[in-house]
């Protein structure tokens, strides 16, 4: 007998980006078209032929972090902040638990472990501290290096830092799949509360990598955009690309049973309807185009529903020269005609290109999107390619119909994933 299949909807929220750190000013900055792009001023560039990245302003974070993470990882640093949002709006946390930042680092001491998981995406781990790490023993050798290196320096440092500091006592774990790493924590959360191996958990996803080495190393590979004004540089699907950039950030969601949520008097934002994952099998960085309609495919299988049945797409949409065109013919063949309906947007001109975090950063924006019916504008849509034969969202806000949205994801190492994402109530 087939197991049973529970409802699994979202009923917390929380975001760190470039373009706000908390999620109505997020919304406004996407419904306004106010990009977080701009010189890099964290570290040193040059010597780098792009300066351009999307960078977290972390004075709100300091305010209300008052110093006691002065030691953590940025991206732990943004992980904390977006676990605190989303539990505080899913109601699993009181006013003297929001404000456990006043407390030792370590985290939450004798307060109640909540019966939570932590499933956390990431591309990079925590990229500061391992430069911090490699350039002190460039400097100084093995006799320089601290013992908590090994445990700073570890991916999963930064799961298991949100359960020890928020007292998560489910799952703890991180993914690990390049730039679909947080859309693969959402579906592996997802999955579990639907077939019964937990009722709740956090799904997240987190990079901070403005550093001298990884920076520099992306600044190599020849995928970002040279053009010199911030707000023009990054244009998804249009003629005139000429690559990505980068963006830090966090988001969270908490998954929840719905019968778990309305046990608990609590509403839903969203809902996630379905699934799909596969792998290109074909090569390192270029994608694929079969590999990406295989997981559309099973996304929209998983769902039970059909491509005319959604009412926005939120594409991976990179603004490269690869991408977008294999992106565009993807959903092409997946939806067929229904690709001349649905409308497809894409956000990465506003928080950048953030690697590991982008699939729930975005997510974060297409459920707010659907919650208010209205799809941000494409930023920097000029001249449409042609080559990119689907319907675009202009550069304008477009009025949503009734239905639900598809996230995309597509990574390096040719991993795909494709969440299916409901309206509450629906």
């Amino acid at each position: 007998m087939a197991p049973e299949r529970r409802r699994v909807v979202v009923t917390g929220l929380g975001v760190v980006s470039a373009i706000g750190v908390d999620e109505e000013t997020v919304w406004a900055s996407l419904l306004g078209g106010r990009t977080g792009l701009g010189e890099i001023r964290g570290f040193d560039v040059a010597g780098n032929a792009v300066t351009i990245g999307a960078e977290v302003d972390v004075g709100p974070l300091d305010a209300r972090q008052k110093g006691k993470l002065r030691r953590a990882d940025r991206t732990l640093r943004f992980a904390v902040e977006a676990t605190r949002q989303a539990l505080a709006g899913a109601g699993w946390l009181t006013g003297e638990e929001e404000g456990d930042e006043e407390g030792d680092e370590e985290g939450g001491g004798e307060a109640p472990v909540l019966p939570i998981g932590s499933i956390w995406g990431c591309g990079c781990g925590p990229a500061g501290t391992l430069y911090e790490s490699h350039r002190r023993f460039a400097e100084k050798g093995p006799a320089g290096m601290r013992p908590s290196t090994v445990p700073n320096c570890m991916a999963n440092s930064i799961s298991a830092g949100v359960s020890i500091r928020f007292r998560l006592g489910g799952t703890n774990q991180v993914v690990v799949s390049a730039c679909t790493s947080s859309t693969n924590a959402v579906g592996q959360g997802f999955r579990a509360i639907r077939h019964g191996y937990a009722d709740a958990v956090l799904c997240g996803g987190v990079d901070a990598f403005f550093d001298p080495f990884y920076y520099g190393v992306w600044n190599n590979l020849g995928v970002l955009s040279t053009l010199p004004d911030p707000e023009r540089a990054l244009r998804p699907f249009d003629a005139d690309r000429a690559g990505t950039l980068l963006g830090e950030g966090a988001a969270a969601l908490l998954l929840e049973s719905a019968e778990s949520a309305a046990r608990r008097g609590v509403r839903a934002r969203g809902e996630v309807l379905g699934y799909g994952e596969s792998s290109d099998a074909s090569h390192i960085t270029s994608p694929e185009i079969a590999g990406q309609v295989r997981a559309i495919r099973a996304a929209l299988a998983d769902a039970g529903i059909e491509p005319e049945d959604l009412a926005y797409v939120n594409a991976h949409g990179t603004a490269t020269e690869s991408n977008d065109v294999t992106e565009s013919r993807s959903i092409r063949e997946a939806f067929g005609a229904a690709a001349d309906r649905v409308p497809v947007g894409a956000t990465k001109s506003y928080f950048g290109h953030t690697l590991g975090a982008s699939g729930t950063l975005e997510a974060v924006g297409t459920l707010l999107a659907l919650e208010h019916g209205v799809a941000p504008p494409n930023l920097n849509l000029d001249r449409p390619d042609p080559e990119c034969d689907v319907r675009l969202v202009g550069v304008e806000p477009l009025p949503l119909g009734r239905g639900p949205a598809m996230k995309n994801s597509f990574g390096f190492g040719g991993g795909n994933g494709v969440l299916v994402l409901g309206r509450a109530g629906d």
